[in-house]
């Protein structure tokens, strides 16, 4: 029997094997209606048909397409992925959904930086409201509060640029930057007539999730200039503050410790009059982080439920056996408290565990599930809305708190929100 040398085995099965990928290759793209060609310009073209079942015409979109390079003043140096990603762009921003998003990849990084705590910026939570760029809620302590923004505000223009048309990923991209860096903002405030020019360095912001203290009325200071605040100072008794700001990647850790803290302080300085629970400025974040935060205060019953496009309805309840089940609760919202920090509020007001002060939440009632896409880019596409326990579906609307009280001063001595909340639970 005659022996091949090893050198003709080894060409053949790699011979072989390309034979083997060509074929599997081919027979893959056939599945998925995609074709190979050459434009005129000698470049490979990979392109996918629509789907058999929509009787979508694309031959308009590439007339343009090759007409713009064929035409334009300097086709040399178009940049076609950019082309790419805004057609993708229009399209996404065709459903008239501002949280149905496209993400680049640059804006993808930066939304999961968000989620983490720490990123490079002003330090502002935005959303979208009537086709404008709004402020949902400024971080805490952070360039955006230091420099005047205020839930409601309206960003008209980025280093003068206008926001109109603008995505949200858009705005998020252009107000970020290096820290050090400057970047001039055009802002609207809420009720105001003339917009002002506001000039922010942007800084490594880093924000914790939680806060939390353990205090009598005369140690806090935030209440000392409102009014009757002698009064108040006068009453006995301690309560527990703590506050959530955001439903991020690290939350859940530094909520479970937090209120390991809060019973350790209950225990040295006996019972505790109540908690604060304050929600303001909480933007939101995961659903599942609500439904454990929710769980915290509830024993039993739905936190939240899910209607999704299929027609589908998930219902998320209690999933946990919470530490503060029996403690006095008062909960502080306002028009910066929105998604799963209004699901929280909600289910507690719904079950009648907690009193709602302050002002009314933002209104995000829907459901936003992140695809990740190839080369680092991502899509958020809007897949249902959340209903509270009763039914209620708060998009647009908020939460109207039980008790409300306006914040009408930004003085740091003179919170009203959060002496209303303390004279509650000492009455």
């Amino acid at each position: 029997m005659r022996t091949l040398p090893f050198s003709k085995l080894r060409n053949f099965f790699v011979t072989l094997a390309l034979l083997i990928f060509v074929g599997a290759s081919g027979y893959e793209l056939g599945l998925r209606r995609t074709q190979l060609r050459i434009s005129p310009d000698k470049q490979v073209v990979v392109g996918q048909e629509s789907p058999p079942q929509l009787a979508v015409d694309f031959s308009l979109f590439w007339d343009v397409w090759q007409r713009l390079l064929r035409h334009y003043i300097d086709a040399a140096n178009l940049n076609k992925g950019k082309m790419v990603e805004g057609a993708i762009t229009g399209m996404v921003n065709s459903l008239g959904d501002p949280y149905t998003v496209f993400l680049p990849p640059k804006e993808n990084t930066e939304f999961k930086q968000d989620l983490g705590g720490a990123f490079e910026g002003i330090g502002a939570q935005l959303g979208m409201k009537d086709g404008h760029v709004i402020v949902v809620a400024p971080l805490k302590g952070n360039p955006a509060e230091k420099a005047g923004m205020k839930a409601g505000d309206f960003i008209v223009k980025v280093n003068g640029e206008e926001t109109i048309g603008w995505t949200l990923p858009q705005a998020v991209s252009k107000i970020r930057g290096p820290r050090g860096t400057t970047v001039t903002l055009n802002i609207l405030h809420e009720g105001g007539t003339k917009p002002v020019d506001i000039t922010i360095i942007r800084d490594t912001i880093t924000v914790p999730s939680v806060e939390w203290w353990v205090r009598s009325p005369r140690e806090i200071p935030e209440v000392s200039g409102v009014k009757d605040a002698k009064v108040l100072q006068a009453k006995t008794g301690k309560v527990a503050y703590l506050r959530l700001s955001r439903f991020g990647d690290h939350s859940n850790d530094e909520w479970n410790k937090a209120v390991g803290e809060i019973l350790a302080a209950q225990a040295a300085n006996g019972t505790l009059k109540g908690l604060i629970f304050d929600l303001r400025n909480n933007p939101g974040g995961y659903l599942q982080g609500a439904v454990f935060i929710a769980s915290e205060f509830m024993k039993s019953g739905t936190v939240v439920s899910q209607v999704n496009s299929d027609g589908t309805r998930e219902n998320y309840p209690v999933d946990r056996v919470g530490k503060l089940l029996d403690i006095p609760v008062i909960v502080l919202i306002n028009k910066g408290s929105a998604s799963a920090a209004e699901i929280v509020a909600g289910a507690l007001r719904d079950y009648k565990r907690a009193t709602i002060v302050g002002e009314t939440s933002f209104g995000k009632g829907s459901v936003q599930t992140p695809q990740d896409l190839t080369g680092g880019a991502g899509l958020h596409i809007t897949t249902g809305k959340w209903l509270l326990p009763k039914g209620d579906w708060i998009n647009k609307k908020g939460i109207v708190p039980d008790v409300l009280v306006p914040m009408e001063s930004t003085d740091a001595t003179s919170d009203a929100q959060l002496a209303k909340a303390v004279e509650l639970l000492l009455k």
